[in-house]
Parts: C-alpha cells; sequence; structure tokens
C-alpha cells in the first residue's frame, strides 16, 4: 500500500537499497520521492523515474550546512527544511544528529524497512538487514536489535 508522504533522500538509502535489491520499496511505499542534483551526482547512476530531484532555492542555507555536513547531506537537509516532507531519509548519525537538532523529522534506511513491513509492502525486515550487513553499510548490532523489535521480529 502506497501512502501519500513526501520524503526527502539523501543518497545513502538509495546507494543501500540499490546494493540489496531493493530500491522499488521507496516507490512502493511512498507518494514523492525528493532528493537534490548534489545527491543524484552522489548516487553516480541515473535515479529512477520516480524519483524527484530538485534544487534547493535557498542555496546560502544549503551553504551554511556545509560547516556541519557533507554536500549532499547538506543539500538534502536545506531541501526538507524548504519543502517540509514527512520525513528525511538519513543515515548518518552526526546528520541525523544536525537535521533533528532543525526540528526536522529523521529515519534511516532500516526505519523505511520497517515502514514498509507495516505497511505490507514486505513480509519481514530480517532479511534485508541481513543483506545490508553484507554491504559496506555499518550498522550496530543494537540497532539492528531495535529495528527488529520495531518490526516485531525478535
Amino acid at each position: 500500500m502506497q501512502l501519500n508522504k513526501v520524503v526527502v533522500t539523501d543518497s545513502s538509502c538509495f546507494i543501500l537499497f540499490d546494493k540489496i535489491n531493493a530500491l522499488n520499496i521507496l516507490n512502493d511505499l511512498f507518494g514523492i520521492v525528493l532528493t537534490t542534483p548534489e545527491v543524484a551526482a552522489e548516487y553516480g547512476s541515473p535515479l529512477p523515474e520516480w524519483v524527484i530531484i530538485q534544487k534547493v532555492d535557498d542555496f546560502n542555507l544549503q551553504q551554511k550546512f556545509y560547516q556541519h555536513v557533507d554536500k549532499g547531506e547538506a543539500s538534502a537537509i536545506a531541501l526538507a527544511c524548504e519543502v517540509h516532507p514527512d520525513f528525511l531519509i538519513l543515515d548518518d548519525l552526526e546528520a541525523r544528529k544536525f537535521a533533528a537538532k532543525l526540528g526536522l523529522p529523521v529515519k534511516g534506511s532500516a526505519g523505511v524497512l520497517v515502514q514498509a513491513k507495516q505497511n505490507g509492502i514486505i513480509a519481514t525486515v530480517k532479511p534485508y538487514l541481513d543483506l545490508m550487513q553484507q554491504t559496506n553499510f555499518r550498522i550496530a548490532s543494537s540497532v539492528i536489535e531495535t529495528v527488529l523489535k520495531e518490526a516485531g521480529e525478535y
């Protein structure tokens, strides 16, 4: 069931979900998936046609964020400040903390999997977490435990 939610995402979610062949979860789950040209460049391959690439209007705001996070994260956070999405998908802990300080609702890739299960997009979260661990994506065992508990699989 697709939700009528607007999300902004950084490259980490695109890269990770692509590596585990789960990129369509984003399309199946959310109504609108937004990102920035900077994030698209970081992804390095053409993004699916359902991803809307949108420039940040206030480039000065984006530049201010460079002192706290990398270029892609700064652009995604700045876009989220402008469009007020249902949430911003970030995996980097420092970027998540920074975005949260700005009052933005933040979710990580693992949290997206929980939401996908809760909405009937996927049957279980654990196989996806197992695949994530086979990539270069760093996820703490405590986070995995928390995610599995949220998904009712622990």
